[in-house]
């Protein structure tokens, strides 16, 4: 057995769940909540030490890259549930179309392997929109993929995630933080219904034992529908920041994506690619999660203030 793994996860009788993307912010917070459940847990890794390095010992690492189909076969064996928590934005000249072939290399091996359910965690938005943006255009087509493929896929689609390391949040986070005054492009005012990431997660858990036969789309949001520029004021409130926003509507994505660099420069690939999709709006126009889960997501101000809280700890 090759020295990445763990041999007491071949030794359980629990079903395996295997977590791809666990180097992420949504892996890395689901995984400790798996690992206190009746199952095995296996974490797809392209570099197993990093993930070692936190994992409870038990949890099985397996070196993979989604982006080389060999190196799949290999971790599917034995899984019965797989997360597929992976976004291809950062580091690549052309995400669509390396989403789009993580997304069939991951649901051909599922399927070889006789997985029995995918949970993906995808993004909100028409898709009758002729102007979605690339990222959310991408990420519904991922979506489709693994739908496609055969095995029984699970996929939540929301907007941005209230929580502390979110990408999203931190952006804003940062805005607010270092601009006591913002000319603000025209996004600002585009509605949407984020969600506090212990929601997500609670969905992402419940998916796991959902007693359906088929694949199914569910949107998922906070009861509340803001816009970027409403989070931004609440953020500032719970802070005691007193901020100014203008509006300049004819600062461009693009445009508006080199002043975010400025505040936060490490996010700016990602950051842009994330901006071109605030142009369009991520609310939850069907409400069946709400009916087959019985979670009731917090609204904005908790969802800020838990995020804020769980910062200073």
């Amino acid at each position: 057995m090759p020295p990445h793994q763990s041999r007491s996860a071949d030794l359980s009788t629990n079903p395996v769940v295997l977590v791809a993307g666990a180097s992420g912010y949504i892996g890395g917070l689901l995984i400790p909540l798996l690992q206190q459940q009746a199952v095995s847990v296996r974490c797809l890794a392209r570099n197993p030490e990093k993930v070692r390095s936190w994992v409870k010992q038990g949890t099985e690492i397996v070196q993979g890259d989604i982006l080389d189909p060999r190196s799949l076969d290999s971790a599917m064996q034995g899984v019965h549930t797989a997360y597929y928590l992976v976004h291809l934005m950062s580091g690549s000249n052309d995400f669509e179309k390396e989403d789009r072939q993580a997304a069939t290399n991951f649901a051909l091996a599922a399927k070889r392997a006789g997985v029995r359910r995918i949970i993906y965690l995808g993004g909100l938005g028409d898709d009758d929109d002729p102007k979605l943006s690339p990222h959310l255009r991408s990420r519904h087509e991922v979506g489709a993929i693994l739908r496609d493929s055969g095995v029984e896929t699970i996929e939540f689609r929301a907007s941005l995630v209230i929580g502390t390391g979110s990408l999203s949040f931190d952006l804003i986070k940062s805005l607010t933080d270092r601009l006591p005054v913002m000319l603000c492009p025209r996004w600002l005012t585009t509605p949407t219904q984020p969600i506090a990431v212990d929601d997500v997660l609670a969905y992402l858990l419940a998916a796991k034992n959902l007693p359906v036969n088929e694949s199914r789309v569910f949107e998922i949001g906070c009861p509340d529908v803001t816009t970027y520029g409403g989070m931004i004021r609440e953020y500032a409130r719970q802070t005691g920041l007193k901020r100014w926003l203008i509006s300049v509507p004819v600062l461009t994505p693009y445009l508006s994506s080199l002043w975010l660099a400025l505040v936060t420069p490490t996010a700016f690939e990602v950051g842009r690619h994330l901006i071109e999709g605030l142009k369009n709006p991520t609310v939850v126009r069907d409400s069946r999660a709400r009916d087959v889960f019985q979670i009731w997501p917090m609204g904005i101000r908790e969802a800020i203030h838990s995020a804020l809280a769980s910062a200073k700890v």
